[in-house]
C-alpha cells in the first residue's frame, strides 16, 4: 500500500500525457483559392509568379495560425479571405473586376458547418471586405442573403465603414473591361443578341473568385467565398459565389467547399452542396466527389472552374478543369503547399 500514492501519481501523469497527445492529434486544416481559369505560365514574369505565390502563402498561413492557436474555422477562413480581398491580384475586394457600366459590384457568402448557419451579400458597392458583411448577415440578421442597397443599409446599422466605389479601381481590371466591351460591341454590331454576344467572351472574362475552407480543433468546418463577379457583367448579374449550395457549402457531417469558375454552371448544378451530398450519402471521399463533379459533371457541358474541399478528418482536395487555379493549403499533417498551374 505504500506504493499506492506513487502509482496514482504515475497514472495521473499518464492520463494527462494521453489527453495532450489526443489534443495534438485532432486534425486542423485549411485550403484557399484565388480563382481558376486560363492561367498560363507564359504570361507570368518570374517576379509576378513569386508575388502571387507569396500572397497565397501569406493568406493560408494567416488562416492556419488561427487554427493552430485553437481558434475557430470561421475566424480562420475570414482572416485568409480578407488578405485575398485586400490584394489587387485577385477578383475580390480591391482587385474586383468592372461591370459593363464601369462600376464594381461585389458578392460574398460564408457558412458554418455546425448547424448550416449561413450569410451572404450580393451586389454591394461600398464594402471593403464583403466576406465580413456576409458573416454579419449570418450572425446578426434573421436572413441568409441581402443584396444591393438593402445589404448596405444593414451594413450601416452594423457600423461598417464604407469606401468609395473607386477604391476598387485597378488599371489591369480596367484594361480587361475595355477588351471585353470591344468584343461584346463588335459581336452586337453583327446583329447578335446580348446572349450570343456574351458567348464570344473567353472564359477568362467570366471567372475569378477567392475562397477558403477550414477544419478547426473542435471539429467544426466552415467555408467562405468572395468575388467581384464577371467582367462587363450587366443587369445586376449575380453568380454562384453568394449562393449557398452553389459556390459555398459546409456541413460537419460531410465537408466544406468553396467554388470558383463560370458561376451559371455552378448554380445550375448546385456544385458545392452536390459534392458534400456525395460524401455524406454515397460515402465517397472528397477526392472522388470533387473529381467526379468537376471533371465528369461540369466539364462535358462546358462548366469550367474548380473547388477546394476539406472534410471532417482534415483531408484536403483541390480539383479543377482549367489551365490553372490559384490555391494553397496546410494542415497539421501536411506542410504548406502553394500552386498556380496544373503541374504545380
Amino acid at each position: 500500500m505504500k506504493n499506492k500514492p506513487i502509482l496514482m501519481a504515475v497514472l495521473g501523469l499518464l492520463l494527462v500525457a494521453s489527453n495532450q497527445v489526443t489534443a495534438q492529434a485532432k486534425p486542423i486544416a485549411i485550403a484557399i483559392h484565388g480563382g481558376a481559369g486560363t492561367i498560363d505560365k507564359s504570361r507570368f514574369s518570374k517576379d509576378q509568379e513569386m508575388a502571387y505565390r507569396a500572397k497565397l502563402e501569406e493568406a493560408v498561413e494567416a488562416g492556419y495560425a488561427v487554427l493552430s492557436a485553437g481558434g475557430e474555422s470561421l475566424d480562420a477562413i475570414t482572416s485568409a479571405i480578407n488578405i485575398l480581398e485586400n490584394s489587387e491580384f485577385f477578383n475580390a475586394g480591391k482587385g474586383a473586376v468592372y461591370t459593363y457600366e464601369g462600376q464594381h459590384e461585389l458578392d460574398a457568402s460564408i457558412m458554418d458547418g455546425r448547424e448550416r448557419q449561413a450569410g451572404a451579400v450580393a451586389g454591394v458597392k461600398h464594402i471593403k471586405n464583403p466576406i465580413d458583411l456576409a458573416r454579419k448577415v449570418m450572425t446578426d440578421s434573421v436572413h441568409v442573403m441581402l443584396s444591393g442597397e438593402g445589404a448596405e443599409q444593414f451594413a450601416k446599422q452594423q457600423g461598417f465603414t464604407f469606401v468609395d466605389n473607386s477604391y476598387f479601381d485597378t488599371p489591369h481590371r480596367f484594361e480587361a473591361l475595355q477588351k471585353a466591351k470591344q468584343k461584346l460591341d463588335a459581336a452586337q454590331k453583327q446583329d447578335k443578341s446580348y446572349q450570343a454576344a456574351h458567348h464570344v467572351l473567353p472564359d477568362e472574362f467570366k471567372m475569378g473568385t477567392v475562397g477558403a475552407v477550414a477544419l478547426d480543433k473542435q471539429g467544426n468546418l466552415a467555408a467562405g467565398t468572395s468575388t467581384g463577379g464577371m467582367t462587363a457583367k450587366r443587369f445586376g448579374r449575380i453568380g454562384d459565389s453568394p449562393v449557398i449550395g452553389a459556390g459555398t457549402f459546409a456541413d460537419n457531417r460531410s465537408c466544406a467547399v468553396s467554388a470558383t469558375g463560370h458561376g451559371e454552371y455552378f448554380i445550375r448544378y448546385s456544385v458545392a452542396s452536390d459534392i458534400c451530398a456525395r460524401v455524406q450519402y454515397q460515402s465517397q471521399s472528397i477526392f472522388e466527389a470533387g473529381n467526379d463533379v468537376i471533371h465528369n459533371v461540369l466539364a462535358p457541358i462546358g462548366g469550367t472552374g474548380g473547388v477546394i474541399i476539406v472534410d471532417s478528418k482534415g483531408n484536403i482536395s483541390m480539383p479543377f478543369n482549367t489551365k490553372g487555379m490559384y490555391r494553397a493549403s496546410k494542415s497539421n499533417v501536411q506542410p504548406t503547399y502553394v500552386g498556380i498551374f496544373k503541374k504545380d
